[in-house]
């Protein structure tokens, strides 16, 4: 793993298409952060994104400035679109890691037909290629286990917070989870954070 890693400090990349929740996704892990006592800086790179069209943004961890990620900075990608995972691949850092859903939905290219999906094992492929560490994970099968597909991020943010890549621990994004939502949805949204943080080793080996 890269230096940012190790000394808690990393730049994480969020990409997905919209109505996903990728931005919520990210204030969540921002609130978390802030609840641990870190210095956190947060942004959307692109801006919202209609229904369907990619959304970026980043959360910067350990007093930086910018609130950027150019490519080559991301020390984590989170992707919870496979194709917008492997089109993020660029902004990953050397020894980064990556963790992104399986659960494909395909651009409208795709849709009508000019152009192909590509095979996800080949996207896993090229990720565990690039990144020194990577973790796939059908987001949308943990949302269901939770109650509905859509919580399916707060999985993949489980999954990042117990592989121990990042200084923000479950109990904190628990905590953020329950300041963010209210009632059931926040029941559901703990779920499947406990689900995706079950999908991989906790901590990640080698760090």
């Amino acid at each position: 793993m890269n230096e940012r890693i190790r000394g808690k400090c990393p730049r994480l990349y969020f990409v997905g298409v919209g109505g996903q929740g990728t931005l919520t996704a990210t204030r969540i892990l921002a609130e978390a952060a802030l609840l641990a006592g870190l210095e956190v800086v947060s942004g959307e790179v692109h801006g919202m994104a209609q229904r369907g069209g990619v959304v970026e943004s980043c959360l910067l961890l350990g007093g930086w400035r910018s609130p950027r990620v150019a490519p080559g900075e991301a020390d984590i990608v989170l992707g919870f679109e496979p194709l917008e995972t492997l089109r993020a691949a660029p902004y990953l850092a050397p020894g980064g890691a990556v963790f992104s859903s399986l659960d494909p939905i395909p651009p409208l290219s795709v849709c009508v037909g000019d152009e192909e999906y590509p095979d996800i094992e080949d996207i896993m492929a090229k990720a565990h290629k690039k990144a020194d560490y990577s973790h796939f994970m059908s987001c949308n099968a943990l949302g269901k286990q939770a109650g509905s597909q859509k919580y399916g991020p707060t999985a993949l943010l489980g999954a990042v917070c117990a592989s121990g890549l990042t200084p923000i621990s479950i109990e904190y994004l628990g905590r953020a989870i329950s300041q963010v939502f209210r009632g059931k949805t926040a029941e559901a949204n703990l779920a499947a954070m406990k689900l995706g943080a079950k999908s991989v080793p906790y901590p990640v080996k080698n760090l």
